[in-house]
């Protein structure tokens, strides 16, 4: 197949929209936690600590996502760039590694997604008893 300008820039939408959703999620944690300061400092209960844990997690892995998706971006601008300047080879190869990095990015986004998950069971718990 041979490479040309558009098939990179096609990415251009898809991890600018990724890249929202992620910011999203990012400060969707950052207010929980927040909130979550401030209940812990009233009461360090036993769920409150397993959501700080489960928020750690997440934040880390939300960073490694952002982190993969800027590296994804940045990959396809470098791909571009190398088929103006007639470097197909190398165009072929940075392009295959800006869609490894998208999807090892989308990967971790879906285990956030299941962490995300167990974090509301911890806090239906809560309410059970």
């Amino acid at each position: 197949m041979e490479l040309n300008l558009s098939i990179p820039a096609l990415l251009f939408p898809a991890i600018s929209l990724t890249m929202l959703a992620y910011n999203a999620r990012y400060l969707a944690i950052a207010a929980l936690i927040r909130a979550l300061h401030k209940r812990y400092q009233n009461q360090s209960s036993s769920p409150v600590k397993k959501q700080i844990k489960q928020l750690r997690k997440r934040l880390g892995i939300i960073k490694a996502m952002q982190a993969m998706a800027i590296v994804s971006f940045l990959l396809a601008v470098i791909t571009m760039f190398l088929i103006y300047i007639e470097k197909s080879i190398w165009a072929n190869i940075f392009f295959g590694v800006s869609l490894i990095a998208l999807i090892i990015s989308l990967t971790l986004s879906f285990i956030e997604v299941q962490l995300s998950t167990q974090a509301l069971e911890i806090q239906l718990n809560d309410m059970d008893d």
